[in-house]
């Protein structure tokens, strides 16, 4: 394949096996996503819109610095990467950019999917059906000991247990599955083990099982990191299962992103006097899977897992007008254009699509002008193609 066309072919799933990046262009990608400003979805459209990473570099201070009533925004530095990846080369974890072969198939189909995650740990667990357990950190007893229950008969069908290595549920998940395969998605860097209490969990399944996270080495979780991290346990997996949580538990926020990701959830029915089940049971009130046992999973998932191979491996035809793009190729904005498009946004979402149809602008048009909002942070993005106005006060 030619090289220009493997950023594109591997961020619209178009990438065929045994794709990889080469060093440089994994250097953009990371300079890219350690931008300010720039998330997943962001950093899909810049590469997109200019048809490769050394092209958004190259437009990316024009587009950070359109606002010159603001203080002048820089790209990552260059010293800044070169440290990361130096780090990572020197604790052995692998970076894995997404389509590559050890990057987990399903993630990479989700909106808003890391473009680049680290990696340490037996990764061929990674190509293995995966389903996620999560729960309260304040676990029951009898919430533990379902959950080892669940996780043994999850091992005996050769499904992996991914987790987040909190406390509680996601403790008992992981030690419970760490023999027949289980994966810790981390909220900061790999070697930063997270809570301390978890330390020496943490060695064993960077041994025995996979611990992976698209933050740098040596990052401390900060509390915006973890709703990020559940996204990433969801698009992993086939299925979620909550055994515990409450009404405001994380552990919902990962069963909300897995219905948007279009991942099965199923939910342990508890008792109604008990706080830690009333999430769970209202996730069975909103048509959440009854799961008593993982065998009640296994059922319902038997078809699905079965056809993941196929499913992952089915790579589209390549548009060829997605490989003719080059910054030479970029539209001039005018004034016009841009309040055409704001006339257009307000605080309720609209599809991308409608935007393009209602402006009569081109489609490189609107995604251009939508990038210079989103990191000017005016725009936000609520996947599925969908933006809104950042509301005002």
């Amino acid at each position: 394949m030619d090289p220009r066309n493997i950023e594109l072919s591997i961020l619209n799933n178009y990438a065929g096996p045994n794709i990889a990046l080469t060093d440089q262009q994994k250097f953009n990608w990371l300079q890219l996503i350690r931008t300010p400003n720039i998330g997943p979805i962001t950093f899909r459209d810049l590469i997109n819109t200019y048809g490769g990473s050394s092209q958004a570099l190259e437009a990316l201070p024009d587009l950070l610095n359109r606002n010159s009533a603001k203080k002048r925004r820089r790209i990552a530095s260059p010293s800044n990467i070169y440290r990361e990846l130096d780090r990572a080369k020197a604790l052995n974890i692998s970076l894995i950019a997404r389509g590559e072969k050890n990057y987990p198939k399903w993630l990479g189909f989700i909106d808003d999917a890391p473009p680049l995650i680290y990696a340490c740990g037996q990764l061929d667990l990674l190509h293995h059906p995966i389903i996620a357990i999560v729960g309260s950190r304040k676990a029951s007893a009898a919430g533990k000991k379902i959950t080892e229950k669940f996780a043994t008969e999850f091992g005996r069908h050769a499904l992996v247990v991914a987790s987040g290595l909190a406390r509680g549920i996601d403790t008992v998940a992981h030690r419970t599955a760490l023999l027949d395969g289980t994966i810790a998605v981390v909220a900061g860097g790999l070697n930063v083990p997270y809570p301390e209490e978890n330390r020496d969990l943490h060695g064993q399944i960077s041994k025995q099982g996979v611990i992976i996270s698209e933050s740098p080495p040596d990052m401390r979780p900060r509390g915006i990191d973890f709703p990020r991290r559940n996204r990433i346990i969801s698009g992993i997996s086939l299925a979620v299962v909550i055994v515990e949580a409450t009404l405001k538990s994380g552990s919902l926020i990962t069963a909300r992103l897995a219905a948007e990701q279009g991942r099965d959830v199923f939910a342990v029915p508890g008792n109604p006097l008990d706080p830690r089940a009333s999430g769970t049971n209202r996730l069975l009130q909103e048509g959440a899977g009854v799961a008593c046992s993982g065998n009640d999973v296994w059922n319902a998932l038997q078809s699905q897992i079965g056809k993941m191979d196929q499913i992952a491996s089915q790579i589209p035809a390549q548009p060829s007008a997605l490989f003719e793009q080059t910054i030479n190729d970029v539209p001039e904005i005018k004034g016009q254009a841009r309040k055409l498009v704001r006339e257009n946004l307000s605080i309720s979402p609209v599809e991308i699509d409608e935007l393009i149809r209602q402006t009569g602008l081109t489609a490189r048009e609107v995604h251009i002008i939508l990038l210079e909002l989103e990191l000017d942070q005016h725009l936000i993005r609520h996947g599925q193609q969908f933006v809104s106005l950042v509301p005002s006060g």
